[in-house]
């Protein structure tokens, strides 16, 4: 008896060479979409392709799993039957559509991100609605399904003219020979599971050809199963007594003092100065992909899209060098309610134990406010409503809105306009019940698919970036107005920030500028017109509004007060789940796994980073602010106690 690929696993060698001719043909187009990004030098394509066949072969390696146990299995009888020969076409048919439709998904994907699937496409995988919804309104679909339909089809005839299954339904086989040959098959994939590692495929310097390297399949089952990095496992540390001693003494300020000697305790009493606490409202608006390069104290270069905004900046506490923490919302989201560092992997907000936590909320909760979480999308996902709900919030969400609310809506959420006549309804109501609140509104509008209710601006939906940055500046600017008519109005402060970028790609492990991101706090009643040119952070957020308010309260934040920053208070911290910057002046300090740590200068005005040899002791800084973060969190240190304030 011959035992080889004369037999029913033959299938698995067309299988594989199919998947390795489109996996060729996906890297050469994605080579192509960053071309004038990518290294292409000899050795640095060369690397691409061959590192990428190597990952091609191990993802497909699992992909074959299902088929080899069932080869191995089913009886001779039912495998030489006819039956099987069409059930077998019918199967070849919806591999070659899924190996396809995977290509043009990461052609999708690395248009949108620069990168093969990470924990996005995770998420992408578990919220179907809204995903499904956005990528039926932002692609041609139904064009894009008969196209692949008719190539998976003409593939499947093509084998059933050459007739290629004859020759693997002719010889007849023991089940221990095939099981003895699916023992072999199956060791590739248990041992890749083991030993393989994705760091293997960013040895280079040039992160396009890193993710070139790369295999998308595998791509997104690495993101899912590590959407959290232990950082004492994978980045550089220090004995966590001297992270947490040089912590304390950098976080104590002029106006605080520490509760406990405990090392470990970073809680301390923030005071005012000697004035009464106000009892501000606060309206605080994260707004969708709201980079700073659209405004125009960062020199826009897509022309005035943000008119309202560029004025309410002159007229308000504006923060023109603030940086968000990473490039995803539930990072902004955590940043402003947490006033700490980002971790590596996922959110704090998707992680478990995320309830009862010290935040910003809690401690306008503990005051008597009504907190209230107003989202325009379903804020189930990304676990947002969990969060928010079991940390003080209210939830009004898109599934609270009555149908006569709604004006307009794509796959996201609610248009901006609905959104905020939605704020300000809350408001009222508060108001007329006596309650001081805080009403913190999350937008979606600056989101693909770019479709906004026409009319209102001078370009027409889907108007793509530039004109649903349009439109949101109008809404924002419409909100005011209608503020301004209410009897709160005169006590409520307005904070307005990005939740985060609106894109994060570039040559660079984490492209600097990238990150800049507006703050404006406003209201000409309660706050002087200022522009404060600081080094800050998200996180900084917090405290800046709580010193305004001229409170005292215990704090657990990582975050300073940016009016009474010292120039050594300066800094910024940016992250894409595995790298961690930390930027102080015009310098950056970027830990990534297994171990490493890379050092930059870079030019505030045009971003261009120059690798630098490492500087011990900037280094030092970001390695006590990130391994200090993780380790509260890992502990539990940064939850909420009951009778502070």
């Amino acid at each position: 008896m011959k035992i080889g690929f004369n037999n029913r696993f033959g299938g698995i060698l067309l299988l594989y060479i199919v998947f390795i001719i489109i996996s060729f043909i996906s890297r050469t187009v994605l080579l192509s979409m960053s071309f004038h990004d990518v290294n292409l030098g000899i050795g640095g394509i060369l690397w691409a392709y061959g590192v990428g066949l190597f990952f091609d072969t191990v993802a497909f390696s699992y992909f074959m799993i299902p088929y080899v146990l069932f080869s191995t299995f089913i009886s001779y009888k039912f495998y030489s039957s006819g039956a099987y020969k069409w059930i077998t076409y019918f199967f070849y048919f919806i591999t070659f559509y899924i190996f396809l439709f995977n290509g043009v998904s990461e052609y999708f994907f690395w248009e949108e991100f620069g990168v093969r699937y990470n924990f996005i496409a995770v998420d992408y995988l578990i919220y179907t609605t809204e995903v499904i919804g956005n990528i039926k309104e932002s692609y041609p679909m139904p064009a894009i399904i008969t196209v692949l339909t008719i190539v998976s089809a003409a593939l499947t005839y093509t084998l059933y003219r050459k007739d290629y299954l004859k020759r693997f339904l002719q010889v007849k086989t023991t089940l221990k020979s095939r099981i003895a040959v699916g023992t072999i098959l199956l060791i590739f994939p248990v041992l890749s599971f083991i030993f393989v590692s994705y760091s293997w495929a960013e040895k280079t310097d040039n992160r396009y050809n890193n993710e070139l390297a790369k295999n998308g399949v595998y791509s997104i089952f690495a993101a899912f199963l590590n959407n959290e990095l232990d950082y004492n496992m994978f980045y550089k540390t220090q004995p966590n007594e001297e992270g947490f001693t040089q912590l304390r003494s950098i976080l104590k300020t002029e106006n605080s003092e520490y509760q406990s000697t405990d090392l470990y305790d970073i809680s301390r009493l923030v005071k005012g100065v000697d004035r009464e606490e106000k009892r501000y409202n606060v309206i605080m608006i994260t707004v969708e992909s709201l980079s700073g390069e659209f405004l125009e104290y960062l020199g826009s270069k897509r022309g005035k899209i943000t008119p309202y905004l560029d004025s309410l900046s002159n007229s308000s506490l504006f923060f023109s060098n603030l940086y968000a923490t990473g490039t995803r919302t539930i990072w902004g989201l955590e940043a402003v309610a947490l006033s700490a560092p980002p971790k590596p992997g996922q959110s704090v907000i998707k992680r478990p134990n995320s309830e009862n936590m010290f935040s910003l909320g809690q401690l306008f909760k503990a005051r008597g406010y009504e907190l209230k979480f107003i989202y325009g999308g379903n804020g189930y996902f990304d676990n947002m409503n969990y969060f928010f709900e079991n940390n003080g919030y209210k939830i009004m969400d898109k599934r609270s809105m009555e149908e006569s609310e709604i004006t307009f809506a794509n796959a996201w959420g609610v248009c901006d306009q609905d959104l905020f006549t939605r704020v300000i309804k809350e408001a009222d109501m508060s108001y007329a019940e006596g309650k001081p609140f805080l009403n913190l509104a999350m937008t979606t509008s600056n989101h693909r698919p770019f479709t906004y209710p026409d009319g209102f601006v001078d370009i027409k939906s889907p108007g793509g970036r530039v004109g649903a940055v349009k439109y949101c500046d109008y809404a924002i600017g419409e909100l005011i107005q209608k503020a301004r008519t209410k009897p709160w109005f005169d006590n409520t402060i307005f904070v307005i920030v990005a939740d985060h970028c609106a894109g994060s790609s570039g040559q660079t492990e984490l492209p600097v500028l990238e990150y800049q991101i507006p703050l404006i706090m406003y209201n000409p009643n309660l706050i002087k017109p200022q522009r404060i040119d600081k080094l800050a952070s998200q996180i900084d957020l917090g405290p800046t509004l709580l010193g305004l308010m001229n409170w005292t309260y215990k704090s657990k934040f990582f975050g300073k007060d940016i009016l009474k920053m010292t120039p050594s208070d300066e800094r910024a911290f940016i992250a894409n789940y595995q790298k961690l910057g930390f930027i102080k002046n015009d310098r950056i300090t970027i830990l990534s796994p297994q171990q490493k740590a890379r050092y930059y200068t870079f030019n505030r005005l045009t971003g261009e980073m120059i690798e630098q040899p490492v500087n011990d002791e900037l280094l030092k800084e970001a390695i006590t602010y990130y391994q200090s973060a993780n380790y509260i969190q890992k502990n539990k240190l940064n939850k909420w106690e009951a009778g502070w304030k």
